[in-house]
């Protein structure tokens, strides 16, 4: 937990600084106050006492009670105010090292665990911090001062507060050994709530459609469920210790006043009578705070259970060491650009065994339009996703405009690349400010944005559709483009890499939604655009790939094939099965 506390920035450390003072003064003007009502006593009990006196300790008393009063809501608004600042910076460093993450580092940790991190692991952190530091800091002074007020006043009244002292201690502990287990339990148990949660809202049409609601539902009660059992179990202890410790408390002083009865008794008619009466109000005000200041512990062993596994889980982000970092290198090698080599490339996925690729080794001129053919699980996808760096090669070497990519600035080389996914994803927002999203690459600032928004929507064939639509480019897109179709989505896709103007185009089964009609007059408009540019294009219809100057045959990983259609249908025995699956010989011919 402490390790997350030093993560706080200069103006936080102030204001917890200024804070902590603000709680000693506090503590000091609360622990005078009985001393003015010992006086107050005396004064009273005391004969010939002037009533000038008693006012002006009352005075003094009343004046003590408005500082502590004020002084304690200017520390609360502090706190207030540092763990809002806290959290909010806190959030933002862990977003910004998500953003760092490479695909391994999200799959370790998991979508769901990382949104249960940046909100509720951020929420338990800016409550310790906003309530649970000025505990910490209160309790322990508040415990010295009060035993050094009452330390030697009457050998059975100390007696009788060491006890309730040590009672309330062994609550603690309990609370300590049974309630923080659960504390720690819990946070996991949230990540998989969330996780529950979010798989049955993205999956809710395969729900419905297979009418497995039943299913979701019992999957998601058992989560819910596990959740709430742990929650009551933590709950329950930590709600039953206060009763038990108010009732120790409540013993306390009525132990305290009886003992007081009987010594006064004893000493009745005498000026000792008086001084003892006063020592025992004085003590009972004592004695309840220094209980309360333990009590307080309560509280305190509540908070920092959750707070300090939220600290860890937030530290596991943000000490991640990241798998992919950047290099010094912003550009490539003159007189290579657009190309793309591999060289005898394998990879494994972190945690798994079987290699997805081996041994793979081409290059891609700049200018040639490389496919990628083969079975599903063949490493398509897996091959094209070496090239932006998000994964890295097990061994052998990637190399673009002739420099391998490890060299690179990641921003640097990506800026080089246009990449639409094999899942066409869309943003919430506009038509227009999806397509915009592709800035970057060859794309210059001063361009005229709407004009190329316009040009790139007319070479992905989806103008038609775009100006139909309601404010056309200025159209609502809704979050994850379920507002358009399959094929729209991907057509939207390819608008955003037009848009991009990059070196180097990279299709990831793109055009696979659409019909063969929208494909073919797409791919011709594409082969206009990107003339002179290197493209790779990862499908599964021949149709798409068959003009490629290189199509490279896939199967379990291993390179099968490689040259023209018509090299491969002499050649490729892999290539000619996918080929005669999908197309007649006529067709072929």
């Amino acid at each position: 937990m402490f390790k997350a506390i030093k993560r706080m920035r200069r103006q936080e450390v102030v204001l917890l600084i200024f804070s902590i003072l603000l709680v000693l003064a506090q503590v000091w003007t609360e622990m005078k106050i009985p001393d003015y009502m010992s006086s107050i006593t005396m004064l009273v009990q005391t004969e010939g006492s002037e009533m000038s006196a008693i006012w002006k300790a009352g005075g003094v008393m009343m004046l003590l009670a408005l500082l502590s009063t004020v002084i304690g809501l200017s520390s609360g608004y502090i706190s207030a105010m540092l763990g809002g600042l806290y959290s909010k910076h806190l959030r933002s460093d862990i977003f910004d090292k998500v953003q760092s993450f490479s695909l391994n580092e999200i799959d370790r940790f998991s979508t769901a665990s990382l949104i249960t991190r940046s909100t509720n692991d951020i929420t338990q952190m800016q409550m310790f911090i906003a309530g649970g530091l000025r505990m910490i800091v209160r309790t322990p002074i508040s415990v010295v001062v009060a035993l050094v007020k009452i330390w030697g006043k009457h050998w059975e009244w100390t007696s009788l507060t060491g006890g309730a002292v040590i009672a309330v201690m062994i609550i603690v502990v309990i609370v300590i050994r049974y309630a923080h287990p659960r504390f720690r339990k819990m946070q996991d148990l949230t990540d998989e709530l969330n996780k529950t949660t979010r798989e049955n809202l993205t999956g809710i049409r395969v729900i419905r459609a297979y009418n497995a609601e039943e299913y979701q539902e019992n999957k998601f009660r058992t989560a819910n469920e596990n959740l709430s059992n742990n929650m009551l179990a933590a709950q329950t202890i930590m709600s039953s210790t206060r009763p038990v410790m108010r009732f120790v408390n409540n013993g306390l002083t009525v132990g305290i006043y009886l003992i007081g009865a009987f010594l006064i008794n004893q000493t009745i008619g005498t000026t000792e009578a008086i001084v003892t009466f006063s020592e025992m109000v004085v003590f009972s005000n004592y004695a309840s705070r220094l209980l309360m200041s333990f009590m307080n512990l309560e509280m305190i062993f509540n908070m920092i259970p959750r707070a300090s596994v939220a600290a860890e889980r937030i530290n596991e982000v943000l000490d991640c060491e990241l798998e992919i970092t950047d290099g010094p290198e912003t550009e490539g090698i003159t007189g290579k650009e657009g190309t793309v080599e591999f060289r005898n490339v394998s990879f494994t996925y972190p945690g798994t065994e079987g290699e997805v690729l081996s041994d793979i080794s081409f290059t891609a001129e700049k200018g040639e339009t490389v496919a990628f053919i083969g079975a599903t699980g063949s490493g398509k996808t897996s091959l094209v996703n070496l090239i932006p760096r998000f994964y890295d090669t097990t061994t052998g070497e990637v190399l673009v405009d002739g420099r391998n990519v490890r060299e690179y600035n990641q921003h640097a080389l990506r800026n080089l690349i246009g990449y639409a996914p094999q899942t066409a994803v869309l943003f919430s927002g506009t038509v227009s400010s999806n397509i915009e999203y592709g800035e970057g690459g060859n794309h210059a600032p001063d361009e005229d944005s709407e004009a190329e928004v316009k040009r790139a929507v007319a070479i992905a064939q989806a103008t038609e559709f775009v100006e139909k639509m309601e404010n056309t480019y200025n159209a609502e897109i809704t979050r994850g483009g379920t507002n358009v179709s399959g094929g729209q989505r991907q057509r939207l896709s390819v608008a955003r890499v037009v848009y991009r103007k990059p070196e180097i185009y990279i299709f990831d089964d793109t055009f696979s939604a659409l019909d063969f009609k929208t494909d073919r007059i797409l791919r011709s408009a594409l082969k206009q655009e990107t003339a002179g540019v290197t493209t790779l294009i990862v499908a599964q219809r021949i149709g798409t790939i068959r003009d490629a100057d290189k199509i490279i045959v896939l199967d379990e990983g291993k390179m099968v094939g490689m040259g023209t259609h018509e090299e491969l249908m002499r050649n490729c025995q892999v290539y000619r099965e996918i080929a005669y699956t999908q197309l007649s010989e006529e067709e072929l011919a």
